[in-house]
């Protein structure tokens, strides 16, 4: 785990799941998503998922975030294995060292393990069609 991955300090609902790797991490509960990066974490609450979608890659892997509000993209490098998927949320925050800021519609492509999909459809009211 990557020593730069700021801590939780509240997370709404009862906790799920959570996991990290070197470059990325996820949190789940009953009523939040939590996305890793070092040095800052995006929050999103279930019910505001808008979207989750099998995204194919091309080229090289990897974990992206886009907010084309901001016209921002990181990337970090992601394992070989794993399905990827574009989730799409209408609101969410970032939580860096310096606070907790609200941040708008966003859009995240990242690796999801088939248990953390269902989890996620399970407390968010979601269904796979």
């Amino acid at each position: 785990m990557n020593p730069d991955f700021i801590q939780l300090k509240t997370i709404e609902g009862d906790l799920k799941l959570s996991h990290k790797k070197s470059d990325y991490g996820v949190t789940v509960s009953t009523k939040e998503f939590v996305f890793h990066k070092p040095n800052v974490n995006y929050h999103f609450r279930l019910e505001d998922i808008v979207s989750i979608v099998p995204f194919e890659t091309k080229g090289r892997r990897t974990v992206s975030i886009e907010n084309r509000s901001k016209d921002a993209v990181e990337y970090a490098n992601a394992s070989a294995g794993g399905d990827q998927y574009r989730i799409y949320v209408k609101a969410a925050a970032m939580h860096n060292r310096s606070g907790l800021f609200p941040i708008g519609a966003m859009q995240f492509v990242i690796p999801i393990h088939p248990k953390l999909l269902k989890v996620i459809g399970e407390y968010s009211g979601m269904s796979a069609f």
